[in-house]
């Protein structure tokens, strides 16, 4: 395991305000892969995982040359027409193939992937051709090699098929078996504990009063943690109690790679999260121009990275994206990314004021985005509605029906 150093998160005095972009900026300057690396991960268990090599080819795609029709292989091209070939006996289909040599001048009957035999370059398609009494008959040109692949023409031998970093999804991995690869190394799976705390939050199944609110925040990020293929490590919920916190912290560093929190971030009397970490480990408190967000702690904890979210369930869904997400890849051996988004016409109207990004709840109807009636970190229910966001930088902007829009899926970040 590789470790990040205890100032990995510090920020440049004087930092108060830092806009999105620099604080991914300085986020990704400061991480790499703390994981170590699993050997020889056959095919069936790679789905989701990370390499932690590059693969080169053992075997070239196609390995021979083969049709990509059901017709006639000869040696091309045909330019004079119309013209005729004799048939040689027998025939070459996928997984028969013919093992004699075609003499030139002659054609013999190919199947769709079958073998080009020895002799052969081009075929004709079936419906383009006519035969009598084992005689082709031909009445249009063809170019040489039409209608068949040539060996090697997607992946040669030691070709570079895939590289370090890359995260395996079931197309990939049908790439790594096309060629007979049996089984890579791949990073272990990042341990991403979560954590909420709160004297006000209470683990769902419990009993509540009024002034207390269910913990909507911990199955949300053990969920989206889940879905990015990292391993959950559940360290409930404690208290406003400065020595649960710490306990859980402790807790967390022991057994994860990454600790994300909620709630306790800010520089209230109650926040013991950001307390805890300035007093027992290596805090930056970055106060993000972002909306809904801005508080977000950054520490080193006992060797381990913590995140520290909003405890707003929409904040800290917008933070565990935008911030958390790529953090996690290149913790965990992948790539640092940035979502793609999608400039689109707006369905709504909004006069945003300076000094903030912000990130609207959206999602796309009819070719357009409309966005959550209400912007209330606080409103769940908006998250449920959504499907994505609509980013909006630091400037100001009056936005009507029809103004172009930057839209972020939520497949963007890898969900």
């Amino acid at each position: 395991m590789n470790e990040l150093r205890n100032d990995c998160f510090a920020l440049p005095p004087g930092v108060n305000w830092t806009p999105v972009d620099e604080a991914l900026k300085r986020l990704r300057s400061r991480l790499h892969p703390v994981v170590g690396v699993d050997r020889a991960v056959p095919l069936s268990q790679l789905n989701g995982r990370i390499l932690a090599s590059d693969v080169y080819a053992p075997r070239a795609h196609p390995p021979c040359s083969n049709s990509a029709v059901d017709g006639y292989a000869f040696a091309g091209p045909l330019t004079q027409v119309p013209c005729t070939m004799p048939l040689v006996d027998g025939r070459s289909a996928a997984g028969e193939p013919y093992l004699g040599q075609v003499a030139e001048g002659h054609a013999i009957r190919i199947l769709t992937g079958a073998v080009l035999p020895a002799g052969t370059d081009t075929v004709v398609l079936e419906e383009d051709c006519e035969v009598i009494d084992q005689q082709l008959h031909l009445n249009g040109t063809l170019k040489a090699g039409a209608n068949a692949r040539k060996a090697g023409e997607d992946i040669k031998i030691q070709d570079r098929i895939l590289t370090v970093a890359t995260r395996l999804t079931p197309t990939q991995i049908s790439v790594l078996a096309s060629v007979g690869v049996e089984s890579v190394d791949v990073y272990q799976r990042l341990r991403v504990g979560i954590l909420s705390t709160g004297d006000e939050v209470k683990p769902v199944g419990s009993a509540v009063t009024d002034w207390q609110i269910y913990d909507a925040n911990r199955p949300m990020l053990s969920a989206l943690v889940a879905q990015l293929g990292y391993q959950v490590v559940d360290l409930g919920h404690v208290l406003d109690r400065a020595e649960d916190v710490r306990a859980a912290l402790e807790h967390g560093a022991e057994q994860c790679d990454l600790v994300l929190t909620s709630g306790g971030v800010s520089a209230g009397d109650e926040d013991h999260v950001s307390k805890t970490l300035k007093a027992h480990g290596d805090i930056s408190n970055w106060r993000i121009a972002i909306k809904p967000g801005r508080p977000l702690a950054l520490a080193m904890f006992q060797g381990t990275p913590v995140v520290g979210l909003p405890g707003n369930p929409v904040a800290a869904w917008v933070c565990a994206l935008r911030f958390g997400a790529p953090a996690m890849a290149l913790l965990a051996g992948g790539e640092w990314f940035e979502p793609q988004g999608y400039v689109m016409p707006a369905n709504f109207s909004k006069n945003k004021k300076p000094g903030r990004s912000e990130m609207l709840r959206a999602r796309v109807r009819d070719g357009q985005v409309e966005v959550f009636g209400s912007e209330g970190s606080g409103r769940v229910t908006g998250l449920a509605w959504s499907e994505g966001m609509v980013e909006l930088d630091e400037s100001a902007q009056l936005i009507e029906s029809g103004t172009p829009v930057r839209f972020i899926p939520y497949s963007s970040f890898g969900l």
